[in-house]
């Protein structure tokens, strides 16, 4: 039985290695892969992005089913392909993974399936953004419509920072733009007061399987400073998703979604991530949504994972989500992100890495941002490594991570030493 695990970072890494734990799994390929995959013992690295070639690849080596990690081959229709040939593929199709690739698409199909969200408003002009920036005040947040790797999101907590991401993200009056169709907007939100948490369910087209609540730390530094990222940090379970709030996010959020885009003609099946904002009043409402799993929430989320993904994710293929339950370890997952040097700006790459501990039955340290040179594995990426550990509790974990984490490194290298604080001092 072979596997093909679609993309290069972290949550294809730990994707693979849940997988890789199924029973009669004869090797997982991983297109493109990193140097992580690259030496773990079930797994192959694929060097092909191309989703032509990565279906005949499929088709020519009879893989049982693909599973797709980022959003940019599920926004450019990887799925819709694959499933042309009749190749077995979980994700959403390029039309349902709209709901990432968009932001404007979103918050219109929130808006008309009632499902709660913050106040917006779309502009592909400068001067009108910012006259609604001047109209609503600070703090705002600016967002860029389309696909950014998590890093599209301005927080701005005065007029001038939201006034110079308007900027950054659109082009001035009159710039010629690359064809129709292609004109920057931004989609300008009201600034939600909360704690954020990360909700991610299977979907198969209209039954809904909800995995392991987690959250994640996006800001670069300490305290949650400094500006956003893909994500420095996770746990799960993350406390703040109680079983009320559980109970209501499924109602108000994740059930509508499902079955709003059924009733829109863009059935979705694959993970959907919805980033929630829980209020003191135990209210829920849609940061965003991601059409694929989050990461770095992937990481703890994998190794808290009991059951038998393979066999989920069959299911969901089948339509038969609705007669299957996950199995958790009861206890928690932290994963702390090591990122290069100048991340989030512009990572500096080809730094040695040194002193990767082994893996273990409550520990391993998923690649994201590495390669392989001359025998070596070097910085390739902003994020690089991110070491996860299994423990009995918040406290615990921390403790395992950084201990980890004082053996490895590489010039540059920065981290959080706070992930997980939400949870330790509830």
């Amino acid at each position: 039985m072979k596997l093909l695990v679609i993309g290069s970072g972290g949550r294809e890494h730990a994707l693979a290695w849940r997988l890789a734990r199924t029973p009669g799994v004869q090797k997982i390929f991983v297109a493109p892969g990193n140097a992580g995959t690259a030496r773990e013992h079930e797994m192959e690295n694929l060097p092909l992005t191309d989703p032509s070639a990565l279906a005949d690849f499929a088709a020519r080596e009879n893989i049982r089913l693909t599973v797709v990690g980022p959003e940019a081959p599920l926004a450019a229709g990887i799925v819709n392909l694959f499933r042309e040939r009749g190749l077995k593929i979980f994700g959403p199709t390029r039309e349902a993974a709209q709901l990432e690739s968009s932001k404007d698409f979103a918050k219109r199909f929130m808006l008309r399936h009632k499902i709660p969200t913050a106040r917006f408003a779309t502009f592909s002009e400068r001067a009108a953004a910012h006259a609604h920036v001047d109209r609503e005040g600070a703090p705002i947040v600016i967002k860029a419509d389309g696909l950014a790797a998590g890093k599209g999101v301005v927080v701005a907590t005065s007029l001038p920072e939201a006034h110079a991401a308007i900027d950054r993200m659109l082009p001035p009056a009159g710039q010629p733009q690359a064809g129709a169709g292609d004109a920057p907007r931004v989609v300008i939100e009201e600034f939600l007061v909360g704690e954020e948490a990360s909700f991610i369910v299977m979907v198969d087209g209209r039954n809904v399987l909800p995995l392991a609540s987690s959250q994640d730390h996006k800001r670069i530094g300490d305290g949650d400073s400094g500006p956003n990222t893909g994500g420095m940090g996770a746990y799960s379970p993350a406390p703040v998703v109680t079983p009320e709030v559980h109970a209501r996010a499924m109602r108000e959020i994740i059930l509508p979604t499902v079955r709003g885009m059924a009733a829109d003609g863009m059935p979705y099946s694959g993970f959907l991530y919805a980033g929630l904002m829980v209020g003191k009043d135990g209210s829920v409402k849609t940061v965003e949504f991601n059409c694929r799993l989050g990461d770095p929430e992937t990481q703890p989320i994998m190794m808290r994972l009991k059951s038998d993904l393979l066999h989920l994710i069959e299911q969901a293929l089948s339509g038969r989500l609705n007669l299957v339950e996950a199995s958790w370890d009861r206890r928690v997952a932290l994963g702390v992100v090591l990122a290069a040097a100048n991340y989030p700006d512009r990572p500096r790459l080809g730094d040695p890495i040194g002193g990767l501990p082994k893996g273990s039955e409550d520990s391993h340290v998923f690649h994201a941002g590495t390669a392989e040179q001359e025998g070596r594995i070097v910085t390739a990426g902003g994020r690089v490594l991110c070491v996860t550990t299994l423990s009995d509790n918040i406290r615990q974990a921390q403790k395992r991570a950084y201990d980890l984490i004082a053996g490895i490194h590489f010039d540059g290298m920065q981290y959080r030493r706070d992930i997980g604080h939400r949870a330790a001092n509830r």
